[in-house]
C-alpha cells in the first residue's frame, strides 16, 4: 500500500512538470476579432449623355446670276427706257434762272443740265431731254447765246429758245442749226402763263412750253433723228464713284457774287441735292428738289464781247481745260475736251481714259477760270 502511494505521487509530479514545460514554450495565442464583412458600395450607374443631334442647315440656294439688261437705254443717262431712243435727236431748252423767275418747271426731268453765266452775273440753264414727251411743263423760256448753241450742237439737239443775242442769231444762221424760236412763230408750241401774269411776274418770265407741245416737231420738216454714223461719247457704270477719289460730300460752284450753285450728297439716295439762292432748287411741276447722280465742274475762259453795249460775254468751249467730276460722294480731277462746234464734250482722267459716269442725271457747271469750286 505504501508502495502504491509512492508511485502515485511520482506520477502527479511528472504530470505537473510536463504541463509547466509545455506552457512556457507555446506563448498564449492572441485573440482575433473578426472584421465585419465588407459591404460593397452600390455601383454607380453611368448614363451616357446623348450627343446633340446635328441640325443640318438647308443647303443655300445660289443666287441666280442676273441676266444682263439688253433692252433700250437712255443715251444721256445710261438708264433703261421703254422704247428705243438712242437715235432720236434730243431737245435742248433755254431756261430762265434769274431769282425773280423762280421756280423753273420741268428741269428735274432733264437728263443733263448745263448752267453757264449770262451777262450781269446771272446764269441760265440749258436743259437737255432725250425723250421730250416725258418732260411735262417746261419754262420759263429765255433767249439764245452762242455758247449754249455750242453745247446743244454737241448733242445734235433741236435747240429751243425765245429770241437771242445778235451773235447767237448769226451763228444759228451760219451753222444752219435746227431751232425753235418762240419769238418767230411756233405759237402752237408755247403759251404765256396767265397765273404768273396775274401774280405780277415780269412778262419775260411767263413764257412756257411742254413736252407734249414740243412733240409736235415730229410733224414738221425738222430732222428728228441722228445721222446713221452718230455715236455718243458717254460711258456709264452701275457705280460711277471715281476710283481713288477725294471726298465730295459738299460742292459749291460760285459763278459770281450774285449766283452760286450748291450740291450736297445724300448718302441714302446716292444723289446730289441741288440748291441755289439759299434754298432748294425745286421743280415747279412737282415741288421736289432737283437731284442728280453726277456733277461736273468745268473751268474755261470767259470774256466780255468787245463792242457789245449790253455787257454780253463769250464762253470759250472749243479746246480743252481742267474740270472736276463727282459721283457717289467722291471726286477726281479730269480734263474736258471739245474739238469743234459739232463735237461732243469728252471727259478724261489723268491717264487720258474717258471716265464712266454713274447711271443717272448729270449737272454741269461751267465756271470762269478765276472761279474754282469748293469741294469737301
Amino acid at each position: 500500500m505504501k508502495h502504491f502511494l509512492s508511485m502515485l505521487t511520482v506520477f502527479f509530479m511528472l504530470a505537473f512538470f510536463f504541463y509547466g514545460c509545455g506552457n512556457k514554450n507555446s506563448p498564449p495565442e492572441e485573440s482575433i476579432t473578426p472584421e465585419p464583412p465588407v459591404t460593397a458600395s452600390p455601383s454607380l450607374t453611368f448614363t451616357p449623355t446623348p450627343l446633340p443631334t446635328a441640325t443640318l442647315s438647308p443647303t443655300p440656294t445660289p443666287e441666280p446670276t442676273p441676266t444682263p439688261y439688253n433692252g433700250p437705254v437712255n443715251p444721256l443717262t445710261g438708264t433703261p427706257v421703254d422704247k428705243e431712243i438712242s437715235m432720236i435727236r434730243p431737245f435742248a431748252v433755254m431756261l430762265n434762272n434769274i431769282r425773280e423767275a423762280q421756280p423753273q418747271h420741268g428741269q428735274s426731268q432733264a437728263d443733263i443740265i448745263y448752267e453757264v453765266l449770262a451777262e450781269g452775273g446771272i446764269t441760265r440753264m440749258l436743259a437737255v431731254y432725250a425723250d421730250i414727251s416725258q418732260a411735262g411743263t417746261i419754262g420759263s423760256i429765255r433767249s439764245a447765246r452762242t455758247y449754249y448753241i455750242d453745247l446743244a450742237q454737241g448733242h445734235d439737239a433741236i435747240y429751243v429758245h425765245a429770241g437771242g443775242s445778235p451773235q447767237a442769231y448769226s451763228n444759228l444762221s451760219s451753222r444752219d442749226i435746227d431751232n425753235i424760236d418762240f419769238c418767230y412763230g411756233y405759237d402752237d408750241m408755247c403759251y404765256r402763263d396767265r397765273s404768273r401774269i396775274e401774280a405780277g411776274y415780269a412778262y419775260e418770265h411767263t413764257l412756257f412750253t411742254s413736252g407734249e407741245l414740243l412733240s409736235q416737231v415730229y410733224e414738221t420738216n425738222i430732222r428728228t433723228e441722228h445721222d446713221e454714223a452718230w455715236r455718243y461719247h458717254m460711258n456709264f457704270s452701275d457705280d460711277g464713284t471715281p476710283p481713288g477719289g477725294k471726298s465730295a460730300q459738299h460742292i459749291s460752284a460760285v459763278f459770281s457774287d450774285y449766283k452760286s450753285s450748291v450740291f450736297d450728297y445724300d448718302n441714302d439716295t446716292g444723289l446730289y441735292m441741288v440748291s441755289q439762292y439759299d434754298g432748294p432748287y425745286t421743280d415747279g411741276n412737282s415741288q421736289q428738289q432737283v437731284a442728280v447722280t453726277n456733277v461736273i465742274i468745268i473751268n474755261t475762259s470767259v470774256s466780255m464781247i468787245s463792242g457789245d453795249n449790253m455787257g454780253r460775254i463769250d464762253v470759250d468751249l472749243i479746246g480743252s481745260g481742267s474740270a472736276a467730276f463727282a459721283c457717289g460722294g467722291r471726286y477726281i480731277d479730269i480734263t474736258w475736251t471739245k474739238d469743234s462746234f459739232t463735237s461732243q464734250l469728252v471727259y478724261t482722267d489723268t491717264d487720258g481714259n474717258e471716265i464712266a459716269l454713274g447711271r443717272g442725271k448729270t449737272y454741269i457747271c461751267i465756271l470762269p477760270l478765276s472761279k474754282s469750286p469748293v469741294i469737301e
